[in-house]
């Protein structure tokens, strides 16, 4: 749930003009032979320290996280994203389970054992079914910034594509076995949370604070470690976070939103240094566009949260490409990205395959196929992510 605010997984503020970047990835742990969840996550953290890997517990004990160490390039973050995954599964497989990527599990039970931590145990006992039913799976993005004073106002320009960033990392339509119609059930379900979804539009720093506060004061929150809004200024650490995306199938999908996340703060940073004030779009606006982007996926409808046109989320993440050019530019990513998109645009996102081979195989081999994706097994180059169904 990113409650930890781990310095392993946050990105300070490089010296040169590209903000520094970090990921967070969540993980499901399953059973080889029922390919229902495990919940042996503490001890699969275990023996990832003797790998050499933090693996951090999640708020279910069938979940853990990896956090990226900070990195200034997009290259040797997808390198240190390969590698965590592949030692994360090497401690699961060394523990019986299996590491699995996607945004909701795919089978088990409808509510699951909470992990033995004080934090997660309070969590439990005040939240009840709502922490119960809570094994989701995210990618959060941190991206350095000045201070939270930059950081509160980034995160006002940036709010208004999630939806976009939503729309692309969908990867949790099947959830228990069934096709759920909407291409992130993760963020469905990640709503019910009292302070979750697009974050208000805040004026100052004092305006986040005072807003933070109130929501502790009247016990909807723990404390401001749990503001799980969408984008968020972190808790301690000069970065801001993009919380808006589903866990990705590949390593590679996940490196293509940080190179997004990162380019829409820049992008941010940019505005912010001309004095260009941010588009204060309503709360309401942002909600639709999210819910919309969560039901439609990357094959479907969006809204433009701007103008509030029906439009294809094809056409957003076009604008969005647009909007990002000249920060894409400046790190050589432009070409690479443009290429990624028009690909998803075809062969869609993780949802989309979770459609396509459920329709074809059982609940089993689907399950089998997502670990496998996960952490291909495939030689280094190998494009496995976007094969054609029937040959994954």
């Amino acid at each position: 749930m990113g409650a930890t605010c781990s310095t392993e997984s946050t990105a300070g503020r490089h010296e040169s003009t590209t903000p520094t970047v970090g990921v967070e990835e969540e993980f499901i742990l399953v059973d080889p032979t029922s390919w229902l969840p495990s919940t042996d996550n503490a001890a699969v953290a275990e023996t990832a320290s003797t790998l050499g890997l933090d693996l951090q517990l999640e708020l279910s004990r069938c979940q853990v996280e990896t956090n990226s160490p900070v990195c200034h390039g997009i290259d040797e973050l997808r390198t240190h994203l390969t590698d965590m995954r592949r030692l994360a599964a090497k401690a699961a497989e060394l523990n019986g389970c299996r590491l699995l990527a996607v945004g909701a599990p795919l089978s088990g039970p409808s509510r699951f054992e909470i992990s033995d931590s004080p934090r997660y145990r309070r969590m439990g006992e005040r939240f009840g079914a709502l922490a119960a039913e809570q094994s989701i799976c995210g990618c959060h993005i941190h991206v350095g910034v000045a201070d939270q004073v930059q950081a509160v106002q980034v995160c006002n320009h940036v709010r208004i594509w999630l939806p976009a960033l939503l729309a692309l990392s969908a990867n949790s339509r099947v959830h228990q076995g069934v096709d759920t119609d909407f291409a992130s059930w993760r963020a469905i379900q990640w709503s019910r949370w009292p302070v979750a979804g697009p974050p208000p539009y805040f004026e100052t720093t004092g305006d986040f604070d005072t807003a933070v506060a109130k929501m502790v004061d009247c016990g909807v929150m723990l404390d401001k470690r749990m503001a799980y809004w969408d984008i968020r200024p972190s808790c301690h650490l000069p970065t801001v976070e993009i919380r808006v995306c589903d866990v990705q199938p590949t390593a590679e999908d996940a490196a293509l939103l940080a190179t997004l996340g990162r380019a829409l703060v820049a992008t941010a940073l940019r505005a912010i240094d001309r004095g260009i004030e941010a588009p204060n779009i309503s709360l309401e606006s942002l909600r639709l566009a999210t819910w919309v982007s969560a039901k439609e996926g990357v094959l479907g409808a969006s809204i433009d949260p701007i103008t509030s046109q029906r439009i294809s989320a094809t056409e957003l993440l076009h604008r969005l490409l647009i909007h990002v050019r000249d920060s894409l530019d400046e790190g050589g990513e432009y070409s690479s990205v443009e290429s990624a998109l028009q690909l998803k645009s075809v062969t869609g996102n993780g949802s989309d395959w979770q459609q396509r081979t459920l329709r074809q195989v059982c609940l089993r081999e689907l399950i089998a196929r997502a670990v496998q994706r996960t952490v291909p097994t495939a030689p280094t180059g190998t494009d496995t992510h976007d094969e054609p169904t029937t040959d994954q």
